[in-house]
């Protein structure tokens, strides 16, 4: 949620931001804010200048009633009832424009940096850099659910009668791989220097509205029937819903956290789900990062983020870009994006395994997230970054570490996490 001073004092760039993410039926909010901010003042204005009045004719009755002159001191309670009604009159309309306001202004999108390309949506992201040679095998790399099986290690058609499509069963050495790149994550990120948390893996309403916009929410979340509780699709939102309303006093910033958690996904729309494959699915486990920092700080964490994801991957021998995501493809909320996408030797094309965004003062707004400065409190800036999501790793890891002869080969940073193993066998092939 952007400032309303930009709107009352520069419109036109706010304007300018809808348009260059392509959202041109947003530009009539602008011009409502506006005119309700002005009614709000006006509104403020008549407020002020009735409770002045009467406290001033309040403090006549009392002289009037002294001196006895009964009618007349009656006579100013009656004014002084009827500004009464007025004033609460007044009051009731500020408490509906002010939810028009707010209603309109979760609407408005975050302004952009200046450095986001423009471009309609995601086909128009922006490869910046390579990290790692995207190798192909001079041998066939199998289906990442076809590997999983010769190990005996998904069953989907179980978890199919269990929970339905979307779900699966991790099993054997491919269930152990899966969790020992989130082991592995977790520490990485605490030799990082991020403090270690496991959050509630469900939030009230006001949490989600204050960490995502509303059509995200509607894509995303599940609701509990009758509860005021939705599951987390990331643990991003419970981790910044943690700071809800509080000061944060400057000597604790930044606040650097990494956090595990089971996440859940309606996944609906277009994409669909995988009818065989982990790609896409309603539940998976992540690791997680977050950061809360002074603004003028916020781009050096952004870039920071992406890059200790990108260097983790390296360490599992898995070849890594980062895309900078274009205005049309950047949600709301975000100032500026990018993903890390691993490269896939079967596909012999990359595919997003981590999203890292910086998030300006959106969600601080939301939320009430202030520090408290020689100029008074103010609003911080709030960042997320995916330290990896699993099975999307576990793909990477499946593809890019798979061999000729059906085995896959442990990187050695995860061996230990392993048993010592160097390698895994198939059981099936």
């Amino acid at each position: 949620m952007i400032d309303i001073k930009l709107i009352r004092e520069n419109p036109e760039m706010v304007k300018e931001n809808i348009k260059k993410k392509f959202q041109d039926e947003k530009l009539k909010l602008v011009d409502e804010v506006k005119d309700l901010d002005v009614r709000v003042r006006e509104v403020q204005v008549r407020v002020d200048g009735l409770k002045a009045e009467k406290n001033r004719l309040s403090s006549e009755i009392g002289k009037l009633m002294k001196d006895k002159k009964i009618d007349e001191a009656n006579k100013i309670k009656e004014e002084i009832a009827t500004m009464a009604d007025e004033i609460k009159s007044l009051e009731d309309e500020q408490v509906v424009l002010a939810k028009e306001i707010r209603d309109r202004m979760l609407m408005i999108p975050q302004i952009m940096d200046s450095s986001v390309p423009i471009g309609k949506d995601d086909s128009e992201n922006v490869e910046v850099e390579r990290f790692g040679e995207p190798v192909v095998p001079d041998y066939e790399i199998p289906y990442h659910a076809d590997i999983a099986a010769s190990f005996n290690g998904i069953d989907k058609d179980a978890a199919g009668r269990t929970s339905g499509e979307g779900f699966y069963f991790l099993m054997g050495d491919i269930a152990r791989l899966h969790e020992a790149m989130i082991a592995y994550a977790r520490d990485y990120m605490i030799e990082n220097g991020f403090t270690y948390a496991i959050p509630p893996f469900m939030i009230h309403s006001d949490v989600v509205t204050g960490v995502m916009s509303f059509p995200e929410m509607e894509a995303m979340m599940y609701k509990i029937e009758g509860e005021d509780l939705y599951l987390i699709g990331t643990s991003e939102h419970s981790m910044i819903g943690k700071f809800k309303d509080q000061i944060l006093k400057k000597e604790e910033l930044p606040v650097n956290m990494t956090s595990y958690s089971p996440c859940f996904r309606k996944e609906g729309g277009s994409h669909g789900l995988e009818e065989r494959g982990l790609y896409r699915v309603h539940q998976f486990e992540k690791q997680e990062m977050i950061v809360i920092c002074e603004p003028e700080e916020s781009m050096d964490w952004y870039n920071k983020m992406w890059k200790l994801t990108v260097d983790l991957f390296r360490q599992w021998d898995i070849p890594v870009r980062q895309l900078e995501c274009c205005s049309g493809d950047l949600a709301d909320l975000k100032v500026k994006s990018c993903d890390v996408e691993a490269w896939s030797p079967r596909q012999k094309k990359y595919f997003e395994v981590a999203s890292c965004s910086n998030l300006g003062d959106a969600q601080a707004r939301r939320l009430g997230i202030r520090a408290k400065g020689e100029k008074g409190t103010y609003y911080l800036h709030t960042l997320n970054n995916t330290v990896v999501a699993s099975p999307r790793g576990l793909i990477a890891m499946l593809e890019n570490n798979y061999q000729e002869d059906g085995s896959v080969k442990i990187p050695k940073v995860l061996q230990p996490y392993m048993g010592g193993k160097e390698v895994i066998r198939p059981i099936n092939k």
